[in-house]
C-alpha cells in the first residue's frame, strides 16, 4: 500500500480507519463508539471500549503462546549489570507488584509517583500500576525537590515509588534524601513509600517507607482491572514547567490503538523483533517506546542504564545494537552528536557487527542535517528524522517504514503520519502556500494517543492549545510544508530572531553553521542589538581533535552564512565552548542562554544536566566582554 493510499483513507474515513487498527488488539469489549467529537472539535477515542493495556502488552502474549519469548533485556555498564525477562517473567513480576500495590490500597484511578532510575524495576512498576487501573506519574529520577514537591501536590498520589539511588557515570545519586524534601516541601503527604533498595547505596527509612523486596515477598499476584479506553492511563508532565505544572493526561484506548499503528507502520518491527529506544521511563520517549509501543507489538524491548558515550566510550550505542541484535535504534540527535563529537570517523562503530540492524530513527529536537548525513555514511543504515510532542504521544510527521518508506530530504521529518491533518498558517489563521513558513498546527479532531486534556485544570489545555488557532492544536513549532508535502520543523516559534523586522529560523542558522567540518554541534540565540533589535550568535562545540581557531571559524562561518541565507542575517558572533548546557533528555537550554548573554534574569532548571557547566561557559563569556 502506498503512503499516500494509507494517508488518505485516515483523511476520508477516520473512524473506518482507526477501527481497524483497533482490532488488533485483545480488548474485554470492543469499543462500539470509535471517536466522539466536541463541539470545539476535540476528539476522544474508543471511550466505551474495555480493555486494560497491561493486559494487552503482557498477558495476552502469555496468552497466545509466547511467553518463552525475551520481553525486556537490562543492561546496565554503570553497574556492570545485565538481565533478561521473558514474557511469562515480566507478566508474573508486574502481577505480584500490582498485588504489593493493592496491599497498600491502590485501587482504580489511584494515582501513583513513580520516581525511579532505569532499572527493569521502573518499567515493572509502570506496567503493574496500568494493570489495577490506575493512573501513574513517572518523574525523572534524580529531579530537584521542588519540582518533584509540585508534581506531588497536582497529581496527589496515593503511593509512591522509588529506588535509594540512580547511578551515574561518576557519581551515585541518593534519592531517598531528594524524595523526604519533596515530600516535605508538598502540601499532599502520600499514604506510603515503597523504596527499592540499591546495593551501592541503603537508603535510610522513616514511617511512611516500605521495603520494595520485603513487600514485595508478602505479595500475592492480581489479575487486570478492567477500564474504558477514556480511563487515564499515565500523567505526564511536560519538562521545564514552572509554578502548576502542566500534566498530560493519556487515555487507555487511544493510546494502545495508536502505538500499535506505529510500531509496523513507522518503524516497521513485528512481534519478535529487538527494538531499542535509547532515552529514559521519565520522558515520553521512554513511555511510549521503552515500555508500551515494544511489548503492545510483542517485540523485546532494551532497558540501558547507560549514556552513548563514556559507558565506557562512543561506541556503547553500537555495542548493544549488535550484543542484542537490534532491528530498530531511536534515540536523539544530542546522542548522536555526543558520539560524532568524540569519535568522528566512527572507528568505534567498526567494531560491531550491525548488520541486523536496519534503520536508525532521531527524535526530541531536530535532526540537523550534518548528524543525519554523517550517522548515514558510517553506518550505511536509513537515518529517520521524526518530529512528535509529548502531548501527542507519538510521531505526528515521519517517513513511514513499513508503508512505503520515501525519499529523505535533508532537514526534515517527512510527512504527516495517518490521522494528522497538519497545516502551516499565519498569526490569522490563513493556511500558507508552499515554501512559506508559518504556525505548525494541527486541524482538529486529534487523531488517537494525544492529550485532549490537562490533569485537573481544562481551562489550561484550551488556553495552552486550542485558543490561539480556534479549529486547530497550536504545536509550538514553526516551519512549512514544500511543494512535494515534505515538512520542515524549524524549531520553537519563540526560537525567532527579529534582525531589523525581518524574522530568521534560529534553527535555519544552526543548520549553517552545523554543516562546517570543525563543528561537533551549536546553538543560535538572539543578542540584543540597539540598531537592529537582534542579531545572531552562535555558541559552538568543536569535534575532539580539531585545530581551527575561533578567529578563522567566525571568518568562514560568516562567509556560509551570507552565501546561504544572506548578509541580511547580520551574523557578528561566534563562541566557542567545551559544552552546551542541556536538559537530560538532550534539550538545548537556548532559553537560559539567551537571557545570560543579554544580561536578564534567568534561572539554572532542574532538568538541566549538570549544573557545572553554566558557571563555565559565564566565565568563557567574561572573558569575551558578552557578559560582565
Amino acid at each position: 500500500m502506498s503512503y499516500q493510499t494509507e494517508y488518505d483513507r485516515s483523511m476520508n474515513d477516520p473512524e473506518g480507519f482507526w477501527r481497524k487498527q483497533a482490532e488488533a488488539l485483545e480488548w474485554f469489549k470492543f469499543p462500539q463508539q470509535i471517536v466522539k467529537t466536541e463541539a470545539d472539535g476535540q476528539g476522544y477515542w474508543f471511550a466505551d471500549g474495555q480493555m486494560n493495556t497491561a493486559y494487552m502488552a503482557l498477558d495476552h502474549h502469555v496468552n497466545t503462546g509466547r511467553g518463552d519469548q525475551l520481553a525486556l533485556i537490562f543492561d546496565s555498564p554503570v553497574t556492570h549489570t545485565k538481565a533478561t525477562y521473558t514474557y511469562s517473567q515480566l507478566t508474573d513480576a508486574v502481577a505480584l507488584t500490582a498485588g504489593m500495590l493493592a496491599g497498600l490500597g491502590v485501587v482504580k484511578g489511584d494515582r501513583v509517583i513513580i520516581y525511579m532510575p532505569m532499572i527493569p524495576e521502573a518499567v515493572i512498576a509502570m506496567l503493574a500500576v496500568a494493570r489495577l487501573g490506575a493512573i501513574h506519574s513517572v518523574v525523572f529520577g534524580g529531579f530537584a525537590p521542588p519540582e518533584l514537591a509540585v508534581r506531588i501536590d497536582d497529581a496527589t498520589p496515593k503511593v509512591i515509588m522509588s529506588a535509594s539511588c540512580g547511578i551515574e557515570i561518576k557519581r551515585t545519586v541518593e534519592y531517598k534524601p531528594l524524595l523526604d524534601r519533596a515530600i516535605s516541601l508538598a502540601v499532599h503527604k502520600p499514604e506510603s513509600c515503597v523504596i527499592y533498595q540499591r546495593p551501592q547505596c541503603i537508603a535510610t527509612m522513616t514511617e511512611r517507607d516500605y521495603d520494595w523486596s520485603t513487600l514485595l515477598a508478602g505479595a500475592t499476584p492480581v489479575g487486570c482491572t478492567p477500564v474504558l479506553g477514556s480511563d487515564p492511563l499515565y500523567i505526564l508532565y511536560t519538562s521545564g514547567t514552572t509554578g502548576k505544572p502542566k500534566g498530560v493526561v493519556r487515555e487507555n484506548g487511544g493510546h494502545a490503538v495508536a502505538l500499535k499503528y506505529s510500531m509496523s507502520a513507522i518503524y516497521n518491527v513485528n512481534p519478535g523483533d529487538v527494538f531499542w529506544a535509547s532515552s529514559d521511563v521519565g520522558w515520553v520517549v521512554g513511555h511510549s517506546y521503552i515500555v508500551y509501543a515494544p511489548l503492545l507489538q510483542g517485540c523485546t524491548t532494551v532497558v540501558y542504564e547507560g549514556k552513548p558515550i563514556m559507558t565506557p566510550d562512543a561506541g556503547a550505542l553500537w555495542r548493544v545494537c549488535a550484543e542484542y541484535g537490534v532491528k530498530a535504534l531511536f534515540t536523539a540527535p544530542t546522542a548522536f552528536r555526543a558520539v560524532k563529537k568524540e569519535d568522528p570517523d566512527a572507528l568505534l562503530m567498526q567494531n560491531y557487527d550491525l548488520s541486523q540492524l536496519q534503520t536508525i530513527f532521531s527524535a526530541g529536537e531536530r535532526l540537523d542535517a550534518p548528524t543525519e548525513t554523517w550517522l548515514g555514511e558510517h553506518s550505511g543504515k536509513p537515518v529517520i528524522d521524526h518530529w512528535w510532542q509529548t502531548e501527542t504521544g507519538w510521531a505526528i510527521t515521519a517517513n513511514l517504514q513499513g508503508v512505503e518508506p520515501m525519499p529523505v530530504k535533508l532537514g526534515s521529518s517527512t510527512k504527516p503520519v495517518p490521522g494528522f491533518n497538519v497545516q502551516i498558517l499565519d498569526e490569522h489563521g490563513e493556511v500558507q502556500p508552499a515554501g512559506t513558513q508559518g504556525y505548525i498546527a494541527l486541524k482538529l479532531p486529534l487523531p488517537p494517543s494525544c492529550l485532549n486534556r490537562v490533569w485537573g485544570d481544562d481551562n489550561k489545555f484550551r488556553d495552552s492549545y486550542l485558543a490561539f488557532l480556534p479549529g486547530y492544536y497550536t504545536s509550538g513549532d514553526g516551519g512549512y510544508i514544500d511543494e512535494e508535502g515534505y515538512v520542515f520543523v524549524m524549531g520553537r516559534v519563540d526560537d525567532v530572531i527579529n534582525v531589523a523586522g525581518h524574522r530568521l529560523s534560529t534553527g535555519e542558522i544552526e543548520e549553517v553553521i552545523a554543516s562546517h567540518p570543525d563543528v561537533a554541534e551549536c546553538a543560535v540565540i538572539a543578542r540584543d542589538d540597539e540598531i537592529k533589535g537582534q542579531t545572531p550568535m552562535a555558541l559552538v562545540v568543536l569535534k575532539t581533535g580539531s585545530a581551527i581557531s575561533e578567529a578563522e571559524l567566525h571568518k568562514q562561518l560568516v562567509a556560509r552564512i551570507r552565501e546561504t541565507i544572506g548578509a541580511i542575517t547580520c551574523y557578528k558572533d561566534t563562541v566557542v565552548l567545551a559544552r552546551l548546557p542541556k536538559t537530560r533528555s538532550g534539550k538545548t537550554l537556548r532559553k537560559t542562554l539567551c537571557n545570560i548573554v543579554n544580561g536578564r534574569e534567568y534561572s539554572v532548571p532542574s532538568t538541566i544536566d549538570d549544573t557545572a557547566v553554566i558557571p563555565e561557559i559565564i566565565e568563557v563569556l567574561r572573558s569575551r566582554q558578552i557578559v560582565i
